[in-house]
This record gives structure tokens, sequence and C-alpha cells, in this order.
């Protein structure tokens, strides 16, 4: 019986785990890591690295604009605010 309830506490992490993944980006830059919230459950750029890529490659990608990706990339300031706002709107209507 023991071994039963230790085996579902192993699933029920797992899967929790799992979600866990599923639903945030994980964006690196350099030693720091940041979390984002995903619009949607899948694994699309789960794992992101800011390290040697522009802040306009990076806001081309629509899954990562729509998360908010450009707070980050304002917070780290690799990018001004007026900036961020002008390669949104850029980008949102190609």
């Amino acid at each position: 019986m023991r071994q039963r309830i230790k085996h579902y506490i192993f699933i029920a992490l797992a899967a929790a785990a799992l979600y866990f993944v599923l639903d945030n980006h994980f964006v690196f830059y350099g030693r720091d890591v940041h979390l984002l919230k995903k619009t949607s459950l899948n694994l699309h750029n789960t794992f992101v690295s800011l390290d040697n890529k522009r802040p306009e490659s990076v806001l081309q990608v629509d899954r990562l604009r729509n998360a908010g990706i450009g707070e980050i990339l304002v917070d780290l300031n690799l990018l001004t605010e007026e900036k961020k706002n002008r390669l949104e709107t850029k980008f949102n209507y190609e």
C-alpha cells in the first residue's frame, strides 16, 4: 500500500512539474532566469536565451511578444519603453 501511495505522489509531482513548464517561458539572460507566463499551454519557446540576440529578433516571435517579453527587455535595460512600443506596433501589424 505504501509503495502505491509513493507511486501516486511521484506521478502527481511529475504532473505538476510538467504543468509548470507548459505554463511558463523561462527567459535566460546571463545567469538570471526570468519567468514569463504563457498565453496558452504549449512547449513553444519554453526556454529562451537573450544572450547574443537583438531585442528586435526576440520581439518578432508572436508568442513571446503576446506573453509580454517586451517588459522584461525594458526591465533589463536592453530596450527603452518607447522603442518597445514602436517595435510591438510594427510586428503586430506585419
